[in-house]
């Protein structure tokens, strides 16, 4: 920031201001970054599918309760986890909140579909008990799919500043 001295207003140096070009565009994330994003995303995720799956499994719930739930309960936990190291940072709550849901919708959605559509066209995996092999390992292979299919998005969101390049900036 620069102050003129005729004025006495205060200029921004416009070359040091902003991490993107002229053109509007942002410096291409790396696709290291975004799998760690994807890995965060994966960790609330899971965590929520795997509790939904157990709880509706455990209640003897049809399908489309304990989806949902899941599914419910995988947003919850995606986006406490990115609120967990906002709120840590110093922000505040509403502030924290708008930042979560705007760096995570996009990449849960994407995984939610994508390990939920697994699961379902997977034969037997809806039918499968807690106690099976094919409800874990079809769990397990859904996540890994859903993460393969959701990194590429993360990397695009955050080479354009969007998505976890948003919860970067308060972490910094």
């Amino acid at each position: 920031m620069q102050h003129d001295a005729h004025t006495g207003h205060a200029h921004h140096d416009h070359d040091h201001d902003h991490d993107h070009d002229h053109t509007g565009a942002h410096a291409p994330a790396t696709w290291a970054t975004a799998a760690r994003a994807t890995l965060h995303c994966l960790t609330g995720c899971a965590i929520g599918e795997v509790l939904g799956m157990v709880i509706g499994t455990a209640l003897g719930w049809g399908n489309v309760p304990t989806m949902v739930l899941a599914i419910t309960l995988a947003f919850f936990f995606g986006y406490a986890l990115t609120l967990r190291g906002i709120l840590g940072a110093g922000v505040a709550v509403r502030t924290a909140l708008r930042v979560a849901l705007a760096a995570d919708t996009l990449s849960i959605a994407v995984m939610e579909l994508i390990d939920n559509t697994v699961i379902a066209l997977w034969p037997g995996a809806m039918e499968a008990h807690l106690d099976d092999l094919l409800f874990w390992g079809a769990l397990a292979i859904s996540l890994a799919v859903a993460f393969v299919v959701t990194t590429p998005v993360n990397r695009w969101m955050i080479g354009r500043g969007k998505g976890h390049a948003v919860v970067h900036r308060y972490h910094h």
